[in-house]
């Protein structure tokens, strides 16, 4: 059994085990590298991590599927974990599309990867029901069709474009389910009952949930006990990361105060992390 193949049974039975699979954003290979010494078992990319990261906006198109592709695979080769890839909406709008992103994830060694029904697009930032089920629909058959295991998560975006509709959001992810997705995820939902109703809809596969808002008011256990399976962090601890570096700088710039810069890590400490 090669190791993408033992990499995706695992990432596949991480979702049927007890417990909340928590899957953390690394934005780098040195970042993934991190993570995966604290212990966690698998990781996820992040778009906008990856945007910030080149000094370029997210969700605009401002980075090419070459380069998230490429970011990827420099992840997956720094550690011995699965890592699943946020392929956003599979660049590019035809079902075909998608299935093409998904057999290029794939060789670029990911065990898992999402694609998302938002267009990218301001004036209609949703694809039509129809069109979005056949792309996750054509996702599946993709993965499908590969020589190991692969978890398809579809994700519905309403509610990351001003569209708070549950009902619909609902609709989508049970039609996302039945064309074939393994994992289901609506970012931003916050409340309880709404969160609860999206995991009894689509039972019983797993549900992820986005966290690391301070609008979700819910703990892990909470959202373990509501039956959430996996949850990730998104940009989260990117912007973790950016927000500590600005916050020195913006003092040194600012009055020449080296309070900030006295908070970082050691550079043995640092150094020993990427040993090996």
């Amino acid at each position: 059994m090669s190791t993408q193949q033992l990499l995706g049974e695992r990432f596949s039975q991480l979702h049927r085990q007890d417990g909340l699979l928590i899957m953390p954003n690394p934005w780098d290979a040195g970042s993934a590298k991190m993570l995966a010494g604290l212990g966690f078992q698998a990781l996820a990319t992040t778009s906008a991590g990856l945007a910030f990261s080149l000094g370029r906006r997210d969700a605009e198109g401002a980075v090419s599927r070459d380069e998230a592709l490429a970011n990827a695979h420099d992840i997956v080769a720094a550690t011995a974990l699965p890592v699943s890839a946020d392929l956003e909406n599979g660049y590019g709008d035809g079902p075909e599309d998608c299935a093409h992103t998904l057999r290029l994830a794939a060789a670029a060694g990911l065990v898992g990867g999402s694609i998302e029904d938002a267009t990218g697009r301001a004036d209609a930032p949703i694809y039509a029901f129809e069109l979005a089920v056949e792309r996750i629909r054509a996702s599946a058959a993709a993965v499908r069709s590969l020589d190991f295991p692969f978890t398809l998560t579809a994700r519905a975006e309403n509610y990351l474009h001003g569209c708070a509709d549950l009902d619909d959001t609902i609709r989508r992810l049970v039609a996302y389910a039945e064309a074939g997705a393994d994992v289901l995820y609506a970012p931003g939902l916050t409340q309880r009952d709404e969160i609860v109703a999206v995991v009894q809809a689509v039972a019983p596969r797993p549900v992820n949930v986005l966290v690391g808002s301070p609008s979700l008011r819910l703990s892990l256990d909470e959202l373990a006990e509501l039956g959430v399976k996996r949850v990730s962090l998104g940009s989260n601890l990117a912007r973790v990361a950016y927000g500590a570096f600005l916050q020195a700088a913006t003092l040194l710039a600012d009055s020449g105060d080296l309070r900030g810069a006295h908070e970082a890590l050691p550079f043995d400490r640092i150094n020993d992390l990427f040993r090996g």
